[in-house]
């Protein structure tokens, strides 16, 4: 996932922004995220990724 462009929505911004820091997580019901920073407002994206719960 290194080196990929991820974006999410940016709900401050109200616009679709690409995002810096990004990350791989695991939501609290097992689902796969990224989740990184607005390059321009600094506000936490998040975005749910394709997969199962385990």
């Amino acid at each position: 996932m290194a080196g990929e462009s991820h974006e999410a929505y940016c709900v401050k911004c109200k616009a679709k922004r690409a995002m810096s820091d990004a990350k791989q997580i695991t939501m609290k019901n097992g689902r796969p995220a990224m989740q990184g920073k607005c390059p321009v407002c600094g506000t936490t994206l998040n975005r749910i990724l394709a997969g199962k719960a385990s």
